[in-house]
């Protein structure tokens, strides 16, 4: 359960980091790595979805 906890905290960590990438390439006109920090900010969003759900299930079993 620990390691699930570093995990969500590393994926909200990477969330953060693609948004401010995000921000500053719309800044500099870069729209390039734009599209790139909204797709890597997509694919950590979908794994902090499923890893939720996860430890959502595991609770309601024990």
């Amino acid at each position: 359960m620990g390691l699930k906890l570093v995990l969500n905290v590393l994926y909200t960590v990477g969330i953060v980091l693609c948004l401010f990438v995000a921000y500053q390439a719309n800044s500099n006109k870069n729209f390039t790595l734009l599209g790139a920090a909204i797709l890597v900010a997509g694919v950590v969003i979908v794994l902090k979805i499923r890893l939720l759900k996860d430890v959502r299930n595991s609770q309601k079993k024990q």
